[in-house]
């Protein structure tokens, strides 16, 4: 008779083992303890394994360039990636086309709307690129629209030169609604008409239409100038000031041009014109042409009679 059968415990073999119907239920218990932690995460599709693990190293990244002050390389940085996935997927822009373009070139356009040669269709923002067009001084108006899988149309509506505006010494390209299209370097422009002084730029349009219905006078002008930002001066090619007034300015232009019809007096030895006031035309002589007329009227004044009576 063995001695140590006495000291069995069930579940074990007498030398040290569990028996195998023991040790599958112990692990029956287990998994009947975990089955509530691991029940939730047996109902999410397949695959969320993956996505989550995406996830937290993207977030990871995110906190890493927000930490490290890098967040805009790092914003590039995936949408290229992003854009080359789209692109290889059938989304790349295989035509871009560009309609009412005058002054600025195709490739200009195209830059200025955020389009790349890896720019996708997929996820171009169109009213963000419409909003870059019209950032642009020469862009009034943009329309940005995209025909999947790979035609990018983009119309634009450029503004007109209209005239030159000087102000502190520097000349700009001003569209008629005064909007500065930039400075002047381009010499198709250089003979547009010259407006001069802060806040000209946003007057030039009315003042010059006006002032083109009299093309007679307009031929004699060299710069307009607005004095005060209430009335305009006209410099003259022949050096001549006009001083013009803040009302009626018709009726000033049609005065000068018939003076000048009937006296040639914008062809005479004289510095300026003064219309300002309604009722009278005041002219200053040149200090040449001032000296001749007193010389002349000194020779024109009669002699005193001598002797005594």
């Amino acid at each position: 008779m063995d001695c140590r059968g006495g000291d069995r415990k069930p579940g074990h073999d007498g030398r040290g083992s569990v028996k195998p119907g023991r040790k599958y239920a112990r692990f029956g218990r287990l998994r009947r303890l975990i089955r509530p932690i691991l029940h939730p995460l047996a109902l999410l599709p397949r695959g969320a394994g993956s996505a989550f693990t995406i996830l937290f190293v993207v977030g990871a990244i995110a906190y890493g360039a927000l930490r490290g002050d890098h967040l805009a390389m790092v914003a590039e940085q995936f949408a290229d990636a992003r854009d080359g996935v789209a692109n290889t997927l059938g989304f790349r822009i295989e035509q871009a086309s560009v309609a009412g373009r005058q002054q600025l070139s195709h490739e200009q356009v195209l830059a200025l709307a955020g389009v790349t040669k890896n720019t996708s269709l997929l996820f171009l923002d169109v009213d963000a690129a419409r909003a870059r067009l019209k950032a642009n001084p020469w862009i009034a108006e943009a329309a940005v629209r995209k025909l999947y899988p790979g035609r990018l149309i983009i119309e634009i509506e450029e503004r007109v030169p209209f005239a030159l505006w000087q102000k502190d010494g520097r000349v700009s390209l001003i569209a008629a609604d005064g909007t500065v299209l930039g400075p002047l370097d381009d010499k198709r422009f250089a003979g547009l008409p010259l407006v001069v002084g802060p806040g000209a730029e946003k007057k030039a349009k009315v003042f010059l239409d006006t002032l083109a219905r009299y093309p007679a006078l307009r031929e004699f002008v060299r710069a307009s100038i607005l004095v005060a930002d209430r009335r305009w001066n006209l410099q003259l090619l022949n050096g001549i000031t006009v001083r013009l007034p803040e009302a009626n300015l018709a009726a000033a232009f049609y005065t000068l041009v018939a003076l000048d019809r009937e006296k040639k007096l914008l062809t005479r030895d004289i510095t300026a014109v003064d219309l300002r006031l309604p009722d009278r035309v005041a002219v200053r002589l040149s200090d040449q042409a001032a000296q001749a007329r007193d010389e002349a009227l000194k020779a024109k004044k009669p002699k005193p009679k001598g002797g005594n009576a």
